[in-house]
C-alpha cells in the first residue's frame, strides 16, 4: 500500500468518526483533495484510489498540469472536477474559467461580472462559492458579510446566467482555540441560513469549511465540504511564485 493510500484510509476513518460523533451520515460530507503544489502524477494516483474532486490555489500552477489531466477530466465513467480555492484577481478570471470546473473563492461583484462574462464566452455555467471572511487576520481573503459589497453581490448574482451559485466558503483563523474555530464555522452557517431566507433565488447547499487541522470541528458545525491537503498528501513541496 502506498503512502497516499494509507493516508486516505486513515483520513476516511477520521471523517467517518467525526460524522458519527456529530450524528451525521458520511454521505453528507464531500471530500475535496487539495492538490496545490503536487504534480499531475500525484492527482492521477489519487484518482486511482477513488478521489475525483480536487482543489487548487493558483491559476497558473494548475494551468501547467491541466493538459496532463485532460483524459481524467473527460472520462465518461467518473470524470474528475478541479475547483479554484485560492484568491483570484479579476484580470485572471478568463483563464480561471478556461481551466477550472468551479471557483470557490468569489469575493467581489467585479469578479462575479468577469467570471460571468468569461463563462458566457466559453459556453459554460460555472459553479461558484462566495468566500466569507470571518477572521480578523489581514492575510485572509473574502467578503465581510456585513458589508455593502456582500449585499450588492447577493442582489446581483441571480442576474448572471453563466454563474451557478452553490454556497459559501470560509477559512477559520489559525492558532486559536477549538471554541473560536467552532464559533467561526457556526457563524458561517448562520449567515448561510440568513441569506438563504433573504435571497431565495440563490442556492446555498454547500458549506465549505474545515481543513486538515480542524475538519472534525467543521463537520460538527455542519460542513458539507471539507478541504484536505496535508493529511492526505503530506507536507508540501516548495513551489516558486507565479
Amino acid at each position: 500500500m502506498t503512502l497516499l493510500a494509507e493516508n486516505l484510509e486513515r483520513l476516511e476513518e477520521e471523517i467517518g468518526q467525526a460524522c458519527r460523533k456529530a450524528g451525521r451520515p458520511r454521505a453528507e460530507v464531500e471530500l475535496m483533495a487539495v492538490s496545490k503544489t503536487y504534480p499531475a502524477a500525484t492527482l492521477a494516483e489519487a484518482v486511482e484510489l477513488g478521489l475525483t474532486f480536487f482543489g487548487e490555489n493558483r491559476v497558473q500552477e494548475f494551468a501547467g498540469k491541466a493538459s496532463e489531466l485532460e483524459l481524467l477530466r473527460c472520462s465518461s465513467v467518473k470524470p474528475i472536477r478541479v475547483h479554484l480555492i485560492g484568491h483570484l484577481q479579476s484580470n485572471k478570471a478568463h483563464r480561471a474559467v478556461e481551466v477550472f470546473d468551479g471557483v470557490d473563492s468569489l469575493d467581489s461583484l467585479r469578479l462575479a461580472e468577469r467570471l460571468n462574462e468569461a463563462a458566457g464566452k466559453l459556453g459554460k455555467r460555472l459553479p461558484v462559492l462566495i468566500e466569507v471572511k470571518l477572521s480578523s487576520e489581514e492575510t485572509k481573503a473574502g467578503l465581510n458579510p456585513d458589508s455593502d459589497e456582500a449585499a450588492q453581490l447577493l442582489e446581483r448574482l441571480p442576474e448572471f446566467p453563466h454563474l451557478h451559485m452553490r454556497g459559501l466558503m470560509t477559512i477559520a483563523p489559525f492558532g486559536v482555540s477549538d471554541d473560536e474555530t467552532r464559533s467561526c464555522f457556526r457563524s458561517l452557517k448562520k449567515w448561510r441560513d440568513r441569506w438563504a431566507a433573504a435571497y431565495v433565488r440563490l442556492s446555498f447547499d454547500v458549506l465549505s469549511m474545515g481543513m486538515s487541522g480542524d475538519f472534525d470541528l467543521a463537520i460538527a458545525e455542519g460542513a458539507t465540504r471539507i478541504r484536505i491537503g496535508t493529511n492526505l498528501f503530506g507536507s508540501r513541496p516548495a513551489l516558486g511564485k507565479n
